[in-house]
């Protein structure tokens, strides 16, 4: 006895639909531009320390030091790793003039948490930072990028 097509068991069906889907979106581009762009700038950082943090913790987002992981070249997590660059160097980024426009928000994010991205962390322990940590970087941060007054007014450069 057959079964009538519209009968078969769904589990299989949806496996097959998932797996077709994701092959297919192997095939989108975006997600795949591993370029790291020519670093035009350098932070004259307050300390070795802020650096070592910095690295450890910002580097692969708010750099032209992007560390590519292999999970950066299958989508759909290729998509929201590319997104999470292009965005954080659109923001923050310490290899170009000027440094982006929350350079000096920085110390702040590190210090209500927004900072590193719970997204980023589980791939990412290194990026873990102990309470003492998040604020060494905050106060390095600050005393390399600047952060705001009470008036909302940017501190000096410290560049």
């Amino acid at each position: 006895m057959r079964l009538n097509p519209a009968r078969r068991p769904l589990l299989p069906r949806v496996l097959l639909g998932l797996v077709s889907l994701f092959v297919v979106a192997q095939l989108v581009p975006y997600g795949r531009a591993h370029a790291n762009p020519t670093v035009q700038a350098q932070p004259k950082w307050d300390s070795p320390q802020t650096e070592a943090l910095f690295t450890r913790a910002c580097a692969d987002c708010h750099s032209h030091a992007t560390v590519w992981p292999w999970y950066s070249n299958v989508a759909p997590v290729s998509w929201l790793v590319q997104r999470h660059v292009d965005e954080g160097r659109s923001r923050f980024n310490v290899n170009v003039p000027g440094f982006g426009r929350d350079a000096d928000e920085a110390a702040k994010e590190v210090r209500s948490g927004g900072m590193p991205e719970p997204t980023y962390l589980p791939m990412h322990p290194e990026a873990r930072l102990n309470a003492q940590e998040k604020q060494q970087l905050a106060a390095g941060l600050e005393a390399t990028f600047g952060g705001e007054r009470e008036g909302g007014e940017a501190e000096g450069e410290g560049r």
